[in-house]
């Protein structure tokens, strides 16, 4: 049980000694008995909070000797039941829930783990605990058995004759948290957190460790709305069910109204009051029992409002909505949107996902194995928990006036996400208000504004035209230079880079149709001896085979303009097409697959970062194109820097904004010939 300490260790042993836990030791209990994580870190705060390895030992004696008798495991409810019976009075841990008996007007208790609905509990222990009226919470429980009331009519023997919460904080929590922070560099102080919540930041990226503290904005930001979508095994739920008592986890499955905002018969307040954090696990199976369910979250998660009858109520309690993809991230792209995975009655409403704060990368979290959980010191969840939940009270966005400005593409709603992103990032590293140095308020601006832009680029797939400019971008300071901030999977989805293409690979966008939006293709041709063009792609989109139709016989009728003393003919052409939006057509994208077909014989590249755009016909005329000015802002949104377009467009492109014109370089060809020479990489 010995263990090397680390500066991070030494620094937080003499800082916090009483509020740290070996992560490993918790572990060693894990899954073991029937308690969140919190409880047992709670024992071992009490018990083990030391670096001597005998007072370690000890301690661990006594709290597994506490979890062994004082846990109730599956089936062994009636055993527990005997012995209270036998003994007169036993202790054991559990989820203590009272409701009001108003046919005897007395409080009854329920303890879920011995499946005891009707406890006797006195008034006084319930108003002295008044949260075990609004969800419950884990105690230690001192449960009695009266022989006598046994034999009664309609007895209820059981009765609970004290309990202790589990609560190792206190209300200055705050104080003792930020004079600790004071000794701590940024750097380490991330670590420690993430160490806090049992991972180990030695083994993680920059942008995994961002991912994991942005998972914990919700339990210090008041009515924060965060989405996280990625593959399964990132421990998404753990954090929400396992680290802190002040967030409630909701698996699946019907969610009532009642139960999340206000029973209207009883007028019990629902999760949204009774807990700082409510979790939807696997959000795609979540179903609202009532049809105005959703739009009654909508409300709730706009204003923090909702109504009961005449009575506005308010909470301010976070949403967090977590799920899995089943395919990788590049995939979801190309068959939808990120938010494809959410129930049908969210998925494509773009009131709904204006309301989220933030949308989690949840690809960017590594998958929890063994290597990745840490062996050193930790604070205690409970007291962590407990910071956290008191920081809801305070803002940090005051650090952020006269130091950073917005860039325009910024809506209201969009400011104020980035507004609570930036308040809860700051309230995790200063949790006393303290000078931000420029780099961490940069830091915590790049996290949030890539956030909300991945929310907004969702709901510009869907194709609402009020979501169309997306380009978010912030000045730090006075004199600043203006900074975009892009989200790397649109990059990763199809980025275009500025290096050239390999010979007959073209970058084109087609301009769409009704029941279609533009997206970004990749022509990709290879030519090899024999005749003909063949396209690989099963099945052939029929708008593409018919654009490579025209461009094939173009090729072959003005083959001595374009390829000189080449016989196209004498060669093989494979083609195929590659989409990187929710477009899978491919239509009227014929220039840029003669481009193609082209280079792949002349054996030269097309210039990088350029995006080929235009249809030709059978006769060699080029097709005017439709609403050039958003084909543009797609290129530029897809990282192009030049364009190449149809001298019909020019007219056009003078309701394109002059941020961007600026960034990106617009060309025009009159003709097939003037667009290859244009084209080819010199």
């Amino acid at each position: 049980m010995n263990l090397e300490l680390d500066e991070i260790d030494r620094f937080a042993v003499d800082a916090l000694d009483g509020y740290l836990v070996r992560k490993d030791l918790v572990r060693t209990f894990s899954r073991q008995f029937p308690v969140p994580t919190y409880v047992v870190e709670f024992l071992l705060g009490r018990y083990c909070a030391s670096v001597d390895p005998d007072e370690i030992e000890e301690g661990l004696e006594v709290v597994q000797r506490q979890l062994q008798s004082r846990t109730v495991k599956a089936g062994e409810q009636e055993l527990f039941k005997s012995r209270a019976r036998e003994q007169g009075q036993i202790k054991l841990i559990d989820l203590v829930t009272a409701r009001l008996d108003t046919k005897t007007d007395s409080y009854l208790a329920a303890l879920p783990s011995l499946q005891l609905k009707d406890v006797r509990i006195s008034a006084e222990l319930v108003s002295r605990h008044e949260r075990m009226l609004t969800g419950g919470f884990y105690a230690e429980v001192t449960l009695d058995y009266d022989a006598a009331i046994a034999q009664e009519k309609n007895g209820r023997p059981f009765g609970i004759d004290g309990i202790r919460e589990i609560q190792l904080s206190s209300r200055d929590v705050l104080e003792k948290l930020g004079r600790a922070r004071a000794g701590f560099s940024t750097g380490q102080w991330k670590g420690f957190l993430l160490r806090s919540i049992g991972m180990e930041s030695g083994g993680l990226t920059e942008r995994q460790k961002d991912a994991l503290l942005l998972r914990m904005v919700p339990f210090v930001e008041r009515n924060y709305n965060l989405v996280e979508l990625g593959p399964r095994g990132t421990g998404k739920s753990h954090l929400f069910q396992q680290v802190s008592p002040y967030a409630h986890l909701i698996s699946g499955g019907k969610a009532t109204v009642a139960k999340m905002f206000v029973n209207n018969s009883t007028g019990q307040r629902g999760l949204v009051c009774q807990y700082d954090v409510v979790c939807f696990d696997e959000v795609s199976g979540v179903s609202f029992d009532q049809k105005d369910g959703v739009n009654i979250m909508k409300g709730y998660m706009e204003s923090g409002e909702f109504s009961r009858g005449k009575e506005s109520i308010r909470a301010d309690g976070s949403i967090v909505l977590v799920g899995n993809f089943d395919v990788d991230v590049e995939h979801q792209q190309r068959v939808g949107h990120l938010f494809g995975p959410m129930p049908p009655e969210m998925r494509d409403d773009t009131a709904f996902m204006d309301r989220i704060h933030a949308f989690l990368p949840g690809w960017d979290v590594p998958k929890v194995n063994r290597d990745l959980l840490t062996n050193h010191f930790g604070l205690v969840s409970d007291f962590l928990s407990e910071c956290w939940s008191q920081l809801r009270g305070e803002s940090r966005v005051g650090v952020l006036q006269g130091r950073v400005q917005y860039g325009g593409a910024l809506s209201g709603r969009d400011t104020k996400a980035v507004n609570k992103t930036v308040s809860g990032l700051l309230k995790l590293l200063y949790p006393v208000a303290a000078d931000v140095p420029d780099e961490d308020i940069e830091w915590a601006v790049r996290i949030a504004l890539e956030a909300r832009r991945r929310v907004k680029e969702q709901q510009k797939r869907i194709g609402a035209a009020e979501f169309r400019n997306t380009h978010f971008s912030y000045v730090l300071g006075q004199d600043g230079v203006e900074r975009f901030v892009s989200t790397p999977e649109v990059q990763s989805a199809g980025g275009i880079g500025d290096d050239p293409l390999e010979p007959g690979q073209v970058w084109t966008i087609s301009p769409g149709a009704d029941d279609e939006h533009p997206g970004l293709f990749r022509i990709e041709v290879n030519e090899g001896p024999g005749s003909g063009v063949k396209i690989l792609n099963k099945p052939v989109p029929p708008a593409f085979r018919e654009s490579m139709g025209y461009a094939e016989q173009n090729l072959y009728a003005r083959a001595q303009q374009l390829v000189g003393d080449k016989d196209p003919r004498q060669h093989e052409f494979t083609a195929q097409l590659r989409a990187f939006d929710a477009a899978k057509a491919g239509g009227k994208v014929g220039v840029g697959c003669l481009v193609a077909l082209c280079t792949a014989l002349l054996k030269h590249s097309v210039r990088g970062g350029l995006i080929v755009i235009g249809e030709i016909n059978l006769g060699g005329s080029i097709e005017p194109v439709h609403d050039p000015v958003n084909l543009v802002e797609l290129g530029v949104e897809k990282g192009a820097s030049a364009v190449l377009m149809p001298v019909s467009c020019r007219r056009q492109l003078i309701d394109l904004s002059d941020d961007m014109a600026t960034r990106i370089d617009i060309q025009f060809y009159a003709d097939a010939r003037d667009c290859l020479l244009k084209a080819i990489q010199d």
